[in-house]
C-alpha cells in the first residue's frame, strides 16, 4: 500500500472504529496477510524458542506480587533512564533478533514484544511501556486462547512508538503444539 493510501485508510478508520465497516475489514486483511507471509515464518526461530524455554523455567514460580513488583521496576527504570532489568532484556540474543526483524521491515514494524507463558517480556525490539503484558488483550486473546491464538487490535497511537499502529499478536507453540509464549508486532499503518 502506498503511503497516501495508508494515510487515507487511517483517517477513514478513525471515523468508523467500533462499527463494522469495509475499511476495518480491509485493514485486518492486510495485517493478517502480513503476519502470515512476513512474521509467522520466523517466530519459531531456535533463538526465540530457547529464550522462551529459559524464561518460562525462570518465571514459573513467580507469585502475582513478584510480577507486579517487576512490572513496577520496569516502569521506574524506563522513567529514570537507569536500566538494569530493561538492559537484561534488551541485551539478549532474542532481542537482537527482534531488532533485526524490525529493521528489515523497512518501517512496517514499529515494535516487537516476545512474552513468556506468564506474559512477561522475554525480548523486545525497543523498550516497551511495561514489563508485564499478561493483563492486556495482546496476551489474553492469544496465549490464553491456545495454539492458534491471533488477535489484531484496533488502530491507536502507541505510547512506546508514538505512531498510529495496530498490534498483531499470536501464540507461539513448542514442537508438540503446546503454547509456550506469545508475540506482539506493532504494524505501522502508514507503511503497510
Amino acid at each position: 500500500m502506498r503511503r497516501g493510501a495508508a494515510a487515507f485508510l487511517a483517517l477513514f478508520l478513525s471515523t468508523c472504529i467500533g462499527s463494522a465497516c469495509a475499511a476495518d475489514d480491509y485493514r485486518v486483511s492486510l495485517i493478517r496477510q502480513y503476519v502470515e507471509t512476513r512474521i509467522k515464518p520466523w517466530i519459531h526461530d531456535p533463538i526465540i524458542l530457547a529464550a522462551l524455554k529459559k524464561e518460562n523455567a525462570l518465571h514459573a514460580a513467580l507469585r502475582d506480587e513478584d510480577i507486579q513488583l517487576l512490572d513496577r521496576l520496569w516502569r521506574e527504570e524506563r522513567a529514570s533512564g537507569q536500566y538494569k532489568l530493561i538492559q537484561g532484556v534488551l541485551s539478549s540474543p532474542a532481542s537482537a533478533l527482534l531488532r533485526q526483524k524490525s529493521d528489515d521491515s523497512t518501517g512496517v514494524i514499529t515494535e516487537i514484544i516476545l512474552m513468556d507463558a506468564r506474559g512477561l517480556n522475554v525480548a523486545v525490539s525497543t523498550i516497551s511501556s511495561d514489563y508485564w503484558q499478561g493483563d492486556e488483550m495482546k496476551f489474553r486473546k492469544t496465549f490464553e486462547a491456545g495454539a492458534n491464538g491471533l488477535f489484531i487490535d484496533e488502530p491507536e497511537k502507541d505510547d512506546s512508538t508514538q505512531v498510529l499502529q495496530s498490534q498483531a499478536s499470536m501464540t507461539i507453540t513448542d514442537a508438540k503444539g503446546n503454547p509456550i509464549g506469545a508475540i506482539t508486532v506493532g504494524i505501522n499503518l502508514d507503511y503497510l
